[in-house]
């Protein structure tokens, strides 16, 4: 997934001034309406500053009807392979219109979520079972994959092609 400059920004100032924390932290807030001596009364309050951020932004899907253009996410691969370089490129493209036709999210939730419904549906069928703790890339990938293509989010490879790496 590639993100613009300004929203990398966006994020790099959540992070710096604690907005992604989510651990409590103690606020001190004015009690409404309480004043003693023209002093207002003070309350100290916890709060979880990422679950105070997510109360104050717009709801992603109350975004969505106005979103136009298509999410691009992909794998971009180099290495070699019988001692030649070769390239390999797998992405999927999804339009923000099309996914809020069909679901009432933005492409990005609809990209989000079905990988996710994907990933949980592969443990519970038991297609991605083994003892132990292990990572999604750890299992069969082929499943997954084919589930992508059945669940609206078909993928396309290039090979041997300019990655710009």
């Amino acid at each position: 997934m590639t993100f613009g400059q300004q929203y990398l920004t966006y994020l790099d100032v959540i992070q710096n001034i604690g907005m992604s924390r989510i651990d409590e932290v103690e606020y001190e807030a004015p009690l409404a309406d309480s004043t003693v001596n023209g002093q207002s009364s003070m309350v100290k309050v916890k709060i979880v500053p990422l679950q105070f951020l997510k109360a104050v932004l717009p709801n992603p899907q109350d975004l969505g009807e106005n979103y136009e253009g298509e999410t691009s996410i992909g794998c971009r691969i180099r290495g070699q392979r019988d001692g030649k370089e070769r390239t390999y490129y797998v992405y999927n493209n999804c339009s923000h219109e099309a996914a809020y036709r069909e679901t009432g999210m933005q492409g990005v939730s609809y990209t989000t979520g079905v990988p996710a419904m994907i990933g949980a549906m592969m443990f519970l069928t038991g297609k991605w079972a083994k003892p132990g703790v292990h990572n999604v890339e750890e299992f069969d990938p082929d499943p997954f994959m084919e589930q992508l293509n059945l669940q609206g989010l078909p993928w396309h490879e290039l090979f041997d092609i300019d990655l710009e790496l």
